[in-house]
């Protein structure tokens, strides 16, 4: 029998805090019996809802924290307030000592990235994490990174994504080689600022072990066009808030349609089957949760004003990825990469660093 996957949370993150993240926890708890808990928070407030789900409460831990990170709180705010003794801090904390696997938390982006970067460091050759995010596709799913951990990035940064997507990829979908693609504004090589198309370049004819399908547009996200996009994270989280917001316009028409005559009401009846599996398709609940990629651990952010349902799929989304071994595919790809340029440096010495 494989061993438990060990899970920390921040019992306080999110919007509505222990209330949605323990019977998510109860949730996942019964679809994964494998995992195990520790929850780090206001103990007052989170064993009472334990107490409600006892087959979570038996395998599940609480570690009494008396700060708690605010969804409002500034990443320096949060550092200085909440560094070592916060409920977000020392659910990261497990997974830098090895009591847990992964971590997750629905707090504040900008606090967990500060203190996910500080607490469990960058892998070797990482200069900035990405937040990748599971996108629904036509085809199924697709990775999408970065949707919003850093903005800006360079060519050599591109491709780091590139190789840690990926590996998420072939961890997540159990692919052996799934194809990668550079979020740009056009397919021709020439289109897009210089340092898209740098990284293009070396991706294209850098020898590396992923299937590069070239340059794909922003309608290429939703058909499902390749199994990762790459893009740096002020476009991505543009491209992911757009998608988000769609999604709830195009739900609300349906909605209006339907009730604006009697005849819209009786067609609904006698298409409430599709209209069922529409909406099953388009809950953002089931996509729920990204991974911080480039750190030295296993971190899954979920949304912050998701429900219990939601929270369930950002651990689930975790478990996968801590049962397949995401971290050790990441680090693979990154080392081998880094080899391979540490010898074509030795080579041709006149090549400098992109």
């Amino acid at each position: 029998m494989s061993s438990p996957v060990r899970i920390s949370i921040d019992a306080m993150g999110g919007d509505f805090g222990p209330s949605v993240v323990v019977p998510g926890c109860a949730i996942a708890r019964e679809r994964y019996p494998d995992c195990r808990f520790v929850f780090f928070g206001d103990a007052s407030e989170v064993r009472p809802l334990l107490a409600r789900h006892p087959a979570l409460e038996a395998v599940a831990e609480v570690e009494h924290t008396d700060v708690a990170v605010r969804m409002e709180d500034k990443p320096s705010q949060a550092l200085r307030q909440g560094r070592r003794r916060s409920s977000m801090w020392m659910a990261l904390e497990a997974v830098k000592t090895g009591r847990a696997d992964m971590a997750v938390s629905a707090g504040n982006t900008g606090a967990l990235m500060a203190m996910s970067k500080l607490c469990l460091r960058m892998m070797p050759g990482i200069e900035r994490p990405a937040l990748a995010a599971i996108w629904p596709t036509l085809r199924g799913e697709s990775i999408v990174l970065d949707v919003g951990a850093t903005i800006g990035a360079d060519a050599e940064q591109l491709v780091s994504f590139a190789l840690m997507g990926e590996a998420m990829a072939r961890a997540l979908f159990s692919l052996k080689r799934p194809t990668v693609g550079l979020l740009n504004i056009g397919v021709e090589e020439v289109k897009g600022l210089e340092y898209v198309r740098a990284a293009g370049q070396m991706l294209r004819e850098g020898g590396l072990p992923i299937a590069y399908a070239g340059f794909i547009e922003g309608d290429d996200i939703g058909k499902g066009t390749v199994d990762v996009v790459v893009t740096e994270g002020f476009s991505g989280n543009i491209a992911l808030k757009t998608a988000e917001g769609t999604a709830k316009q195009i739900a609300q028409y349906l909605r209006d349609a339907m009730g604006r005559s009697l005849f819209s009401k009786i067609g609904f009846l006698f298409a409430k089957g599709a209209f069922d599996t529409l909406k099953e398709k388009m809950d953002p609940r089931k996509s729920n949760g990204g991974v911080f990629l480039g750190l030295n651990g296993l971190v899954v952010k979920s949304h912050g004003g998701t429900d219990a349902e939601g929270y369930a799929a950002a651990v689930a989304l975790g478990h996968h990825l801590a049962r397949n071994g995401l971290m050790k595919k990441v680090a693979d790809s990154v080392d081998h990469y880094q080899k391979d340029r540490a010898s074509a440096q030795e080579q041709h010495p006149e090549v400098a660093h992109s």
